[in-house]
């Protein structure tokens, strides 16, 4: 986790993302880009839109320089920090700077999305979430220390570059790996099953320092949002497809799901 990208709005919820993305590269010893996306309004008639944009893009640069001026100052002591500011849409500028910087990972803030909203609009960052071939963390508060990672997952499933990744990840932040298995009434599976298909799991990805864990609700989000409360955990870490358009509206993602609801950072790797 070398090169981490954070788009910055400067809300609290991405302050607190350029906190824990400036915390991650002092322990790499990485740099962390943060980006402000300005998308412009629409103006229609030529001579007022050349006007408008002069003065309003010098405006909006000067505030988000001294915007950006104020949290380096404030959190980024002995750290690496590169700035940019662009204009557009926000996701596929995020997309593209990734590339461009060839980011090792994301830090993004979320306030989460709830409600009719969830439904119709989500978050942003759910959004950078579904799109983005790297890996991401959603995050609404900081963490102090990752000390307890709470691995979703299912042991039957062929999921090798994923667990491998969380690995990378657990040895990063010295952590203990709780691996989750979230048994619901409509993918009920008998205990002594599943205990065998854990412990094959742990012993065919050479696991340390790490537990396994069955536990039973209504679904796979509820789950993993109770299971996560009930260890103290510290960072969750999963698989998301990354569907779009009808099959995201058909089969939803579990992941953005755990996005919205909990509170604590969601490490995301995108499935193909």
């Amino acid at each position: 986790m070398k090169r981490i990208l954070v788009p910055c709005d400067f809300s609290e919820p991405s302050i607190q993302a350029f906190r824990f993305a400036t915390d991650i590269a002092r322990q790499s010893g990485g740099e962390v880009h943060v980006l402000h996306v300005i998308e412009l309004p629409v103006i229609y008639n030529d001579v007022m839109a050349v006007s408008f944009e002069q003065s309003y893009m010098e405006d909006l640069k000067k505030n988000t320089e001294k915007n950006f001026k104020g949290i380096i100052e404030k959190w980024a002591e002995k750290v690496k920090v590169k700035t940019d500011v662009q204009f557009g849409g926000l996701l596929k500028t995020v997309g593209e700077e990734a590339k461009r910087i060839k980011a090792d990972l994301i830090v993004a803030g979320t306030h989460g999305a709830t409600g009719l909203r969830e439904y119709t609009v989500g978050s942003n960052t759910e959004k950078i979430v579904r799109t983005v071939e790297i890996p991401v963390i959603a995050i609404k508060r900081a963490p102090k220390a990752v000390k307890n990672i709470v691995f979703p997952t299912r042991p039957d499933s062929d999921l090798e570059e994923l667990t491998m990744k969380v690995k990378e990840l657990q040895n990063f932040f010295k952590a203990t790996l709780h691996v989750l298995y979230v048994n619901t009434p409509a993918l009920f599976k008998a205990d002594s099953t599943t205990n065998v298909a854990m412990a094959d799991f742990a012993k065919r990805f050479m696991l340390k320092n790490f537990t396994l864990n069955i536990y039973n609700d209504i679904s796979e989000e509820e789950g993993i949002i109770n299971f996560t409360r009930q260890v103290k955990g510290d960072l969750v870490a999963m698989r998301t497809h990354g569907r779009r358009g009808l099959a995201h509206l058909a089969s939803g993602s579990i992941a953005e799901d755990v996005v919205n609801h909990i509170e604590c950072p969601i490490w995301t790797y995108r499935i193909k």
